[in-house]
């Protein structure tokens, strides 16, 4: 009963919307100023609307449906297919799969397509949905939305489903109440499994496209790294006043890594999917910086690169593509912090005051360490990096 009260209200907002619109053209067809050229430009774009309407369902227009996605059964004919990993079989099976239906949306996140240049930097942060915690406490530490050093900061987690029948439903209904508070939940119908990272980077590649186009820097990273936004926004600051250039993809670089080629491991890759002896240089996935052009460009590359399951290799793969290279930052640490000498403190805060990313820290620790990289009184005798 509530489905058809919700599928009502719909219809009648529709039917409401098109009713002040032919109220305005009538009004408009009695007033003397009004010419017939502008009468049939009106009456085309409602037709348009309601084609428009039409094609999405009636439902909101920015929902967008796709049918869903047929297993490909011609990938059992590879070689020693029955060998592989359910996982694997299910990259092979589905990976000509690019589009799935948008459970959540934030289409107002960047103030609108056409006021998203006035967000300097978006955080674009990977958690599935069990991970409550790990959000609420990047929430109240450095993917907090504000200005930092006069720019705007806004924040975006990525997300698929996960599970099946009432526990898929349960972690669905706490994405849902999280976007209702925040505002900052996007999530497509697809299984968030690691391997299925690159068609979730994808997947937010185009809502990007069609929401923030105009964005100038993203930060794209794990929900596990510890960030300094602000270290971040200096940084990009002085890139966009110095180097007068629009291609950013900066983090820790990879260099001459091969793929893996066995099949029990999360991050194999048979040749079918990626035949060359070493990927091109890449970003740690944990966390990089790129600018929105950049941004952009690997979206339209990645329309004729079949997709990998690794996906920093994936992007790499696309940046080579398009003719241009990732920037090596040494305030980017993706396997944590290698600090020496005995009885040190790991999580002193002087380690990382001056950095941009560490991957892999405690929610505690980072609500802890990110108050007190913020304590204007913390004296370090040393430095790490600079900028």
């Amino acid at each position: 009963m509530a489905r058809i009260c919700k599928r009502h209200a719909k219809r009648v907002c529709v039917i409401t919307s098109l009713m002040v619109v032919t109220l305005l053209i009538i009004l408009l067809y009695q007033s003397e100023s009004f010419k017939d050229s502008d009468l049939t430009h009106l009456q085309a774009d409602i037709r348009n609307y309601q084609h428009h309407l039409k094609s999405l369902g009636g439902s909101s227009p920015h929902v967008h449906s796709f049918q869903k996605c047929e297993k490909n059964m011609s990938a059992e004919q590879v070689k020693d297919f029955n060998s592989y990993p359910p996982i694997a079989k299910d990259v092979l099976y589905y990976r000509h799969c690019r589009h799935f239906p948008m459970l959540l949306d934030i289409p107002d996140k960047c103030g609108g397509a056409h006021g998203s240049s006035d967000v300097f930097l978006l955080l674009v942060i990977k958690s599935p949905a069990v991970n409550y915690d790990r959000r609420e406490v990047l929430r109240k530490t450095w993917a907090e939305e504000r200005l930092s050093n006069g720019k705007w900061i806004r924040r975006v987690f990525i997300s698929g489903t996960m599970s099946t029948g009432h526990e898929k439903k349960r972690l669905n209904k706490l994405l849902q109440l999280e976007k209702r508070k925040y505002n900052d939940i996007l999530q497509w119908d697809f299984k968030d499994t690691f391997s299925n990272l690159t068609l979730k980077q994808m997947l937010f590649l185009e809502w990007m496209e069609r929401n923030c186009p105009h964005t100038q820097f993203l930060f794209n990273g794990d929900d596990d790294v510890f960030a300094s936004t602000d270290n971040m926004v200096v940084y990009l600051q002085g890139f966009k006043r110095n180097s007068g250039k629009k291609h950013l993809f900066a983090g820790h670089v990879m260099y001459n890594l091969d793929p893996i080629r066995d099949p029990q491991s999360r991050y194999f890759v048979p040749e079918e999917l990626f035949r060359p002896s070493v990927y091109p240089p890449y970003c740690s996935g944990g966390g990089f910086l790129l600018s929105g052009y950049t941004a952009m460009v690997i979206f339209n590359k990645s329309h004729s690169i079949p997709l990998l399951p690794i996906d920093d290799a994936y992007m790499g793969m696309c940046l080579a593509e398009a003719g241009l290279s990732p920037e090596h930052h040494i305030g980017v640490r993706p396997f944590g912090l290698q600090v020496k000498g005995r009885n040190v403190d790991e999580l002193e805060p002087c380690f990382y005051k001056e950095m941009l990313v560490v991957h892999r820290m405690l929610s505690a620790d980072m609500y802890t360490m990110w108050h007190r990289i913020q304590d204007p009184d913390l004296k370090c005798i040393f430095s790490n990096t600079s900028f």
